[in-house]
């Protein structure tokens, strides 16, 4: 049985925040309680972009009962006016007693400002309970709000020799039915997915979210430096979400405006012979793309990791080994000659899913 203190009070708070992932675009998840003389009297969320914040939907709750309580928020109240007024300005007018914060928020329009201006109001603010746990929470919003640049998650699936596929392409399944099921739960947390156009002359996938219960699918972003994607594939056609095609000026103009005509938006990064990936995030960032959830081939992931532009690494393990000389890899690029220089992984989690392993970790740079 868990022990009734600002712990439990906040890890509730965070396990709302958590489920509404995927569906706050670039704003945070957010939670909220308000407690009264040791009852519970108000929860909340920050359910959309533009929306009411976890603050007001839990005052709202609480009603009048609000006065004198205590407030657990999973993020630093916000202290300016955006597309709703300051959270901090609403917590002063309810007359809170006390607010316990998980985390500041790292943007700088508010940044220690909301703290400060409730306890300039003489309310008792605390910060720091459970702070690990909201960072990660929202380590995509910080990623995007102090850089500009979205939070890139690559996922791969592989045999235990490392193969995403057998000499002859053939990738149904690497990984098990829960494995697939936890991605799609991924690709609904993400506000983009990205492969490279290989895949898609390949496979010619949709790209979606596919849940037993309905899922936000990412928008579609597509590394095809000379335009080689087949008019009729799946993300032209099929319009289930949107898509964007990251290319070079080395493209077919012909292609460009096909691929207008038909509703995919196409962006030069660079006029190399290939893709300026760097260049392409901060294209995608300046689109309010916050998050990308990176489902490519060896040879793309080995760019992305080359170019250190990865945030967090997921591989789920099939115990399988189907060897193989020409048999594609995880990760294609040049590698390092010295395994002191290997990139290296920390904050590790590893989850078992049937006879799959998950291993999480953060690249070291």
């Amino acid at each position: 049985m868990e022990i009734m203190n600002d712990e439990f009070y906040m890890a509730l708070a965070l396990d709302m925040a958590e489920r509404a992932q995927g569906q706050t675009h670039i704003n945070p998840v957010v939670g909220c309680v308000v407690v009264k003389d040791g009852v519970l009297v108000g929860l909340g969320t920050h359910l959309e972009r533009g929306t009411a914040h976890a603050e007001v939907h839990a005052l709202n709750m609480a009603s009048e009962k609000s006065f004198g309580s205590t407030v657990y928020v999973t993020l630093e109240p916000c202290s300016h006016y955006g597309t709703t007024p300051p959270c901090s300005e609403r917590l002063i007018k309810e007359g809170v007693k006390r607010v316990v914060v998980a985390c500041e928020d790292p943007n700088s329009q508010v940044a220690g400002k909301g703290i400060a201006m409730l306890r300039e109001q003489g309310i008792e603010v605390d910060v720091g309970l459970l702070q690990e746990r909201a960072l990660k929470l929202n380590e995509k919003f910080i990623k995007y709000i102090t850089t500009g640049i979205p939070y890139v998650t690559l996922k791969t699936a592989s045999t235990l020799d490392g193969k995403i596929a057998s000499k002859t392409g053939d990738s149904q399944w690497v990984s098990n039915e829960l494995a697939r099921e936890q991605v799609h739960t991924l690709r609904h947390r993400h506000q983009g997915i990205m492969v490279g156009v290989e895949t898609v002359v390949m496979d010619n996938p949709h790209l979606t979210t596919r849940l037993s219960v309905e899922g936000l699918s990412p928008i579609r972003i597509i590394v095809d430096s000379k335009l080689r994607i087949p008019l009729e594939s799946n993300v032209v056609r099929d319009g289930l979400a949107q898509s964007i095609i990251l290319t070079t000026e080395q493209m077919d103009v012909s292609k460009k405006e096909q691929l207008h005509e038909a509703g995919v938006t196409v962006i030069s990064c660079g006029d190399g012979p290939r893709v300026n990936l760097s260049l392409a995030l901060k294209k995608l960032g300046a689109m309010q793309i916050g998050s990308i959830l990176l489902e490519g081939g060896g040879t793309l992931n080995g760019s992305m990791l080359e170019a250190k532009l990865i945030d967090r690494i997921l591989i789920y393990l099939a115990p399988k080994i189907i060897g193989g000389i020409n048999a594609p890899s995880s990760f294609s690029f040049e590698g390092s000659e010295w395994m002191k220089d290997a990139v290296r992984l920390e904050s590790l989690e590893v989850e078992q899913l049937g006879d799959n392993l998950c291993i999480s970790g953060i690249p070291v740079w």
